[in-house]
């Protein structure tokens, strides 16, 4: 059987968008955030830094910016733990903020990497907003086919969202730890191949999560305009490390960014019971009681 994405209407292409710039009930949104290399004489695994002068440069007509660890983001968490989930009640008001409510289309993309544009998706998903899409290929996409740009913002009015919470679209380390002696659970780290054998360390002490398998969130995302790997290579890749399709399947990476990328297309694909370790290795590293394995 060839495999599809079953869920199109999450993905729109640059040629939609384009057609659909003047829908009303269209929120646009540029979610892209950079991990610079770190500080000198600073611990930490990068430097955070915003995408937003790159979207006052240029972006989408009619596109908003989101910024994701100062706006959408748990800023009471420890230092370490840079992107956490908030509460369902916080990031509906910042989004509602925005003009984001229940009829609303929202339009995700992000620049250099899709995993910016598939973590706020997945979030929104969590909190029951439904309606939403990331562009595929993003800005990278829209650039390369030579589409219109602007550098003005529009404004909308505040909007009300509905929340309907989806705890179980997230995990946390003590599932992460039980999922360990659970055979029926495949754990899954999205990071590069040389973060997960431990030959590269980034967050604190190197290696992976024992048990897990590697599917790089880059290596289903082309490198040319950023485009989602089609159907039929994403499936073949996630059968080779042994995804269950029924699940339980727990995607893990650095700080839950990457790790969305895969579980998004695990939902495109069909995967059941799919859901992403928020803290991933900027927690697990840092606790020398959770147990690491390198090659």
């Amino acid at each position: 059987m060839t495999a599809t994405y079953l869920h199109p209407e999450s993905i729109v292409t640059t040629d939609w968008l384009s057609n659909h710039l003047r829908d009303v009930e269209l929120r646009i949104f540029d979610c892209t955030t950079y991990l610079d290399p770190p500080q000198a004489g600073v611990a930490a695994p990068y430097t955070v830094r915003s995408g937003l002068a790159d979207h006052q440069a240029a972006h989408i007509p009619g596109a908003g910016f989101l910024d994701l660890q100062a706006e959408l983001s748990d800023n009471s968490s420890p230092a370490h733990l840079r992107f956490t989930m908030p509460s369902a009640a916080a990031l509906a008001h910042a989004l509602e903020q925005r003009g984001i409510g229940n009829d609303s289309r929202v339009i995700l993309y992000s620049r250099k990497n899709m995993q910016w544009a598939t973590r706020v998706w997945w979030m929104l998903r969590a909190i029951g907003v439904d309606n939403a899409a990331v562009l595929d290929g993003g800005f990278d996409k829209w650039k390369r086919e030579g589409r219109l740009t602007d550098q003005s913002e529009v404004a909308h009015a505040p909007g009300t969202i509905s929340v309907q919470p989806r705890p179980e679209l997230f995990a946390d380390a003590n599932a992460v730890e039980a999922a360990r002696s659970d055979a029926k659970t495949c754990t899954i780290n999205a990071l590069s191949g040389d973060l997960h054998s431990g030959a590269t360390s980034r967050y604190g002490r190197a290696g992976r999560i024992p048990g897990s398998v590697n599917l790089p969130a880059l290596d289903l995302q082309n490198a040319t305009d950023r485009s989602f790997a089609k159907p039929e290579q994403a499936a073949a890749l996630f059968a080779s490390i042994g995804a269950q399709a029924q699940g339980p399947n727990i995607v893990y990476c650095g700080g839950g960014i990457a790790a969305t990328l895969d579980a998004f297309l695990m939902f495109q694909l069909g995967y059941q019971n799919v859901s992403v370790y928020d803290a991933s290795m900027s927690e697990w590293a840092k606790d020398s009681s959770r147990p690491i394995e390198v090659d």
